[in-house]
């Protein structure tokens, strides 16, 4: 049963947040490509991938912003099309994209990688071997259609974008899934509350140009004196109507990224409570790229995941000495394993993308999940 609260914050958002003038055309794509793989009876996946930005000003010079690059949404998906699903890239404009991030994400230029040959560009020799394999896997998901790029900037354009495309894939029933790895802003500034014009550093030319019918509070930012003061409101928490509204049938997993290793599992476990879907992947800041841990209703415990430390990724941000500190069993050896996270370590060769380990094991929950549907139904 929906939650009348959340369709009441639902409501009143999308009817005072403008959706983004691309929705239509964005719709149609969907659409389309929705429709054609739930004729085909394959699996579709929305991936949602990058940050979102919280504009101050309706033209906007100034914005909120955060650390994502989408590098966890990108090799997702690369992962998901390789297990034979069908993706729907929702991602943050110019962030990360499938198959291309292993070459725009890098320090060095991607012209490094080629050579000039008689007049022609060529692939450096010592590169051939690799983007041959990759353009050969974006050639053959390309031939089958099976990977649809929409992208957004802001939170309302992404929030405007998961509902059209959720409710799109309501026909697939189980066999939609929603892996949530956008880094989704907590707060907004509301359409009501935004200043028209580039907000002045200089107290001399500041003014208020908040809209008609807001006068009743202050523009949410503003110049007081020297200071620059944002008074954001927080974002209405859909995920309750996704589960609930939008694609009750589908799969949904969210993430839950923290600092505090005390707190990642404690919180995971709220989330996934609180909003009654089926997985939360929660990840540390600093240990991301090698381990998370899965906290799902399909199993009694949490289930870490981890990558071996000869086999581990580079990371510039990352800090190997805190792999396992989230980990009550590492944490507190005396504790009962039956209640504390179990680890599972891959095997495979070095500089392994945690990845390639965390989709497989989506995908097996994915199918336990579309049978349980099937059995309901067939009792």
């Amino acid at each position: 049963m929906t939650d009348p609260s959340s369709q009441q914050a639902e409501s009143y958002y999308f009817t005072h947040e403008s959706p983004p003038k691309d929705l239509p055309a964005n719709t149609t794509l969907a659409r389309e490509f929705i429709a054609r793989h739930t004729d085909g009876g394959r699996r579709v996946v929305l991936v949602t991938s990058g940050g979102t930005t919280v504009p101050l000003e309706t033209q906007t010079v100034r914005y909120i912003d955060n650390f994502s690059a989408g590098t966890r949404g990108a090799t997702s998906a690369e992962y998901f099309l390789a297990n034979g699903y069908a993706v729907v890239f929702l991602h943050r404009q110019f962030s990360l994209l499938p198959y291309s991030r292993h070459y725009s994400h890098n320090t060095r230029s991607f012209l490094d990688y080629m050579n000039e040959e008689d007049g022609r560009v060529v692939v450096d020799e010592q590169h051939q071997d690799e983007m041959l394999r990759v353009l050969r896997q974006y050639a053959a998901v390309k031939r089958d259609n099976r990977l649809l790029i929409l992208s957004f900037v802001t939170i309302t354009e992404y929030l405007w974008n998961l509902r059209q495309v959720a409710q799109l894939m309501r026909p697939l029933g189980p066999r939609a899934m929603f892996y949530l790895a956008a880094a989704v802003s907590d707060f907004f500034v509301p359409q009501d509350r935004m200043v028209e014009h580039k907000i002045q550093s200089n107290e001399e030319f500041s003014q208020d140009d908040a809209p008609e019918g807001a006068k009743s509070k202050p523009p949410a930012a503003r110049t007081e004196g020297r200071s620059l003061i944002i008074d954001l409101e927080p974002v209405p928490k859909f995920l309750k109507q996704l589960v609930e509204g939008w694609a009750p049938e589908g799969m949904i997993v969210s993430f839950k990224l923290e600092t505090d290793p005390a707190m990642l599992v404690k919180k995971a476990q709220y989330s996934l409570k609180k909003y009654a879907h089926h997985l939360v992947i929660g990840n540390l800041l600093l240990t991301r790229k090698w381990e998370v841990v899965f906290v799902s209703t399909l199993e009694s415990e949490p289930e870490w995941i981890r990558v071996p430390a000869n086999r581990r990724t580079k990371s510039i941000s990352g800090n190997q000495s805190l792999v396992g500190s989230a980990d009550l069993l590492l944490l507190d050896p005396t504790a009962n394993s039956s209640t504390s996270a179990r680890m599972t370590i891959p095997q495979g060769e070095p500089a392994v993308e945690i990845e390639s380990i965390i989709i497989p094991k989506i995908e097996e929950m994915h199918t336990r999940l579309i049978n349980i549907s099937r059995a309901g139904a067939g009792s």
